[in-house]
């Protein structure tokens, strides 16, 4: 999931009321009284989000990455951990 701008602006300020065009922090209309964020302070929201996002993809593949390591530990086959959790370890080359 591409992380938006939007995205930045409501987790900063989840009852914000705007409207953004083509994604761009340049491009905002404030709507009903919502105070104007900074774009430093969107930008800066938006990077944190996309490492939370990248942390959270990552933490998933290692933890899928342990779970078969531990079935493989306990004696099944690769194959038979496959069709237990749907994991295909990656081709090392």
């Amino acid at each position: 999931m591409a992380i938006e701008r939007i995205d930045a602006i409501l987790a900063l300020n989840p009852e914000a009321k705007v409207t953004i065009f083509d994604n761009d922090v340049n491009q905002i209309q404030w709507h009903d009284g919502t105070p104007e964020i900074s774009a430093e302070d969107i930008n800066a929201k938006l990077a944190e989000l996309e490492t939370e996002a990248i942390n959270a993809e990552v933490a998933k593949a290692t933890a899928k990455a342990s779970g078969n390591q531990k079935l493989l530990d306990l004696g099944l086959t690769q194959e038979e951990a496959t069709a237990l959790t749907g994991y295909i370890p990656p081709v090392e080359e």
